[in-house]
C-alpha cells in the first residue's frame, strides 16, 4: 500500500531554518489506524451486545470492585484522581454514577472550572476494568442526599461541634457529585489467570495478536436510551 506524505515545517528557536517533517496525511493515519496499526482493539472488540446486556456487565465490575477512581481537572490542566465509592445500589439500566462528597474538598472547585471528568474500576483479580467519560453535576438537594446517604458516610465529614456541621446528612458541606456519562467503555476478561498467560504467549511466538476478553463500549445513544428505561422503572 502507497502512503504519500506531506511536508510540515517545524520551527527549532534553535536554528534559523525551519525543520522539514514527513508525515503521513492525517486521514491516513486515522483510516488504518482501527483495524491495521491497533489490531488488539479491532479483535477484542463486540459490538453484538444490547446496550442492556452491556450494562450488566459493566456493573458486575462495579460491584466487584466497589472503590473506583474520580479524575478531575483543576485551573491549570492538572488532573487530579482519588479513590471514591459509589453511593447507593445500582438498578438495573443505572448508566450514572452518584457520589456523596464534601464540598470544602478541591474536587469541587475543580468540577465547576472544568465538569468533564473520567471515573474508572479495576479489578486487579480478573483484569477486567471500566472507564466513564463524562459530565459532573453538583447537586445538594436533599431528596437525593437521603436516597444516597447511610449513616457510615458521617465518619467522612465529622461533627464540628459548632451544631451546624454535625457531619449528618443537612449538614451544609454534604453534595452529590452525579457523573452523566458520554460513552463508557470496559474490557471483560474470556478467560482465566493462565489462559490469558498462554493466548499472551502464543501471540509473542507466533506474532498472532493476542485477545483474552472483550473490549465493551456503551456508545451516547445507547445511555440515553438505557436512561430513558431507568426513568420510566423509577
Amino acid at each position: 500500500m502507497t502512503i504519500w506524505t506531506r511536508n510540515v515545517s517545524i520551527y527549532n528557536p534553535s536554528r534559523l531554518d525551519p525543520i522539514i517533517s514527513s508525515l503521513p496525511p492525517t486521514n491516513i493515519i486515522m483510516a488504518s489506524t482501527h483495524k491495521e496499526l491497533d489490531p488488539y482493539t479491532a479483535k477484542a472488540q463486540n459490538n453484538h451486545l444490547s446496550p442492556q446486556e452491556k450494562i450488566q456487565g459493566l456493573h458486575e465490575i462495579i460491584k466487584t470492585v466497589k472503590t473506583g477512581m474520580l479524575t478531575t481537572r483543576d485551573s491549570t490542566g492538572c488532573m487530579h484522581s482519588r479513590a471514591m465509592a459509589p453511593a447507593g445500589s445500582l438498578s438495573p439500566t443505572q448508566a450514572t454514577l452518584a457520589f456523596i462528597a464534601n464540598t470544602a474538598s478541591h474536587k469541587f472547585e475543580e468540577i465547576q472550572n472544568d465538569s468533564h471528568v473520567n471515573v474508572s474500576f479495576y479489578d486487579e483479580k480478573s483484569t477486567n476494568w471500566a472507564s466513564y467519560c463524562g459530565i459532573a453535576r453538583i447537586s445538594q438537594d436533599k431528596d437525593k442526599i437521603s436516597k444516597y446517604w447511610s449513616s457510615t458516610i458521617s465518619a467522612w465529614f465529622g461533627d464540628l461541634g459548632d451544631g451546624i456541621h454535625k457531619g449528618d446528612q443537612n449538614d451544609p458541606r454534604v453534595a452529590i457529585i452525579e457523573v452523566v456519562p458520554d460513552s463508557i467503555r470496559y474490557w471483560v476478561a474470556t478467560s482465566n489467570k493462565v489462559g490469558r498467560a498462554v493466548d499472551i504467549a502464543v501471540g509473542a511466538v507466533t506474532g498472532k495478536t493476542a485477545a483474552p476478553g472483550e473490549l465493551r463500549t456503551i456508545a451516547k445513544d445507547e445511555i440515553q436510551l438505557l436512561q430513558g428505561i431507568d426513568k420510566k422503572s423509577a
